[in-house]
């Protein structure tokens, strides 16, 4: 095997990790699959000034992470909507079946891939944003941070501080800490609570998804900025007058799904004339005390990367 053949297999192994990265970086996964392979056309033409001076790994981490910044630096309108504290038009869910496959790596990407905190990372300016995942997330050192960013210690240590609170600050509520449970498993209460959601939509029993639904409900259905509501109240009542269950007799179907590592329910209609249900939308839950608190929906045309049917 060559040098450069070499090269190439060892750096793949490290896609999946990267990509995971790239997405904490852009909460876009079109994004960040661009920026992974430009990571590794960016490695592959710098392959011969790798010294060993530091693992392949995090070599590799180094570049992608300012290719996500240079990226960040020219498309200066991805920049969340502040009034909210939550909506991120460009959002993209994340196929958890792209995890890494290692299961340290998996086990940290699992921790940190709730839209919750890709949402709250994404209110941080690009390379505070960078500091804060490559020092909280990565457990990278000061100085090695340091060194990718082309910073001082002291300035990655005062940007990962301004991170920490900005971050928490936007965590919701309840969620006394990022770090999610260790398991990425379905508990028994949000199976049973995605049923109940599916099961509404399948009856077009607006009553009965209602009644699912945290009265301090938080919703967002992207990208269309114009949905972003805080009571479950407003999200009722703007599905009624977008037309959502007009006159209850939408043909709706629905199965179970984890995107983001979180319970979801995808969603397909069969409009009038149509023999078939069709992909409609993927609906991305945060269940609390079997209650939905929040509730994030994304436009399913263009995400085959989610690996859904697109017919039912």
């Amino acid at each position: 095997m060559t040098d450069s053949a070499r090269f190439v297999l060892l750096a793949e192994r490290h896609r999946r990790e990267l990509l995971v990265h790239c997405y904490r970086m852009l909460a876009n996964y079109e994004d960040a699959q661009d920026l992974t392979q430009e990571t590794f056309l960016r490695a592959w033409h710098k392959r011969e000034s790798f010294q060993g001076h530091a693992t392949l790994r995090t070599w590799l981490y180094r570049i992608a992470t300012n290719a996500c910044l240079d990226f960040l630096e020219k498309r200066k309108d991805r920049t969340p909507v502040p009034a909210e504290g939550w909506e991120v038009q460009y959002l993209q869910p994340y196929p958890n079946r792209m995890l890494p496959e290692d299961p340290h790596e998996a086990a940290v990407a699992r921790e940190t891939i709730e839209l919750a905190f890709i949402v709250a990372v994404q209110h941080l300016p690009p390379r505070q944003r960078a500091a804060f995942i490559l020092r909280d997330v990565l457990g990278w050192p000061a100085s090695t941070t340091a060194d990718a960013l082309e910073l001082t210690v002291a300035s990655v240590t005062s940007a990962l501080q301004r991170a920490r609170v900005t971050v928490r600050e936007r965590l919701p509520g309840r969620r006394l800490d990022w770090r999610g449970p260790a398991t990425h498993e379905l508990s028994e209460d949000e199976r049973g609570v995605v049923k109940a959601y599916i099961d509404a939509h399948e009856r077009n029993d607006l009553a009965g998804l209602a009644a699912l639904l945290r009265a301090d409900l938080r919703f967002a259905m992207l990208p269309d900025p114009g949905t972003v509501t805080t009571t479950a109240t407003d999200a009722v009542d703007g599905w009624v007058s977008g037309g959502l269950f007009r006159r209850g007799h939408d043909d709706w179907r629905g199965s179970a799904t984890t995107v983001n590592r979180m319970p979801a329910a995808a969603l397909y209609l069969r409009t009038p004339g149509d023999p078939e249900h069709r992909l409609f939308a993927v609906a991305c839950l945060r269940i609390v005390d079997g209650k939905i608190a929040e509730l994030t929906g994304f436009d399913a045309a263009g995400t085959p990367w989610l690996g859904l049917s697109p017919t039912l």
